[in-house]
């Protein structure tokens, strides 16, 4: 399924909560690392996706704050596959004019993964054709939390007028300030929350939960949820004359 990529109405920016690999593996009787891969997979063919589309900004939930919690064999697999990910996937990504980008908090994460998340952005920092934001050890509140430190810092030194502080001066110190707010946040797998994910920003979003699960959210899904979003009347609070 296609979409004119000149759509007015297309979302310029779609964030996705990939949910559903680990139920999806043990549905086939394979571990929950298994699904994860697979989800992995799927990565590359909705990035492809995104120019004939029109979203030009996709952010992705690849690993929350909360994902700690999860056993130390899951977690450690996890760790092990976005390293894999990023070394295997480094090239294409440049030479199809991605731009990647990482939010979260780094400093869990271990030095080989930071050092590769480094590398990724330096790389492809000159790209533009689709814009692609990882949140690996990321949370919405835990986000505004380190934005609010900061600024806090930035008040305590004299540097911004505590008088002039609004919701734009907060924006400015999140993870994401180089990027536009979504339009359209996607959640997998049939689950109906959205597990502290871009909290501030997807104030005035629009939401899609669908029963696919990840691995099996193809770009035939995706052109469906947009074209669907496409039909949407947004208003931002206001009425239309």
């Amino acid at each position: 399924m296609a979409l004119d990529s000149n759509a007015k109405n297309a979302p310029e920016h779609v964030a996705i909560i990939m949910d559903g690999n680990g139920r999806w593996a043990q549905s086939r009787g394979k571990p929950r690392l298994f699904g994860h891969h697979a989800g992995a997979r799927r990565v590359r063919e909705v990035v492809e996706a995104c120019p004939d589309l029109g979203v030009k900004y996709l952010t992705i939930f690849a690993f929350s704050t909360e994902n700690w919690k999860r056993t130390q064999v899951e977690v450690a697999g996890l760790m092990s596959l976005f390293r894999r990910y990023i070394t295997k996937e480094a090239r294409a990504l440049k030479d199809e004019g991605v731009r990647v980008r990482f939010i979260g908090d780094r400093v869990r994460l271990d030095h080989k993964l930071q050092s590769l998340m480094d590398e990724l952005e330096q790389l492809t920092e000159t790209n533009d054709r689709v814009h692609l934001t990882i949140a690996l050890n990321y949370g919405g509140r835990d986000e505004v939390a380190r934005a609010t430190k900061r600024l806090a810092q930035d008040v305590a030194a004299g540097q911004v007028d505590p008088e002039t502080v609004d919701g734009e001066t907060l924006a400015r110190y999140l993870d994401t300030h180089v990027l536009p707010d979504p339009d359209l946040v996607i959640r997998t797998s049939g689950e109906a929350r959205i597990s502290n994910f871009l909290l501030w920003q997807s104030a005035y979003a629009e939401y899609e939960f669908i029963d696919t699960m990840w691995p099996d959210f193809s770009r035939d899904v995706f052109a469906k949820v947009i074209a669907g979003y496409c039909k949407r009347d947004r208003r931002y609070g206001g009425v239309k004359v």
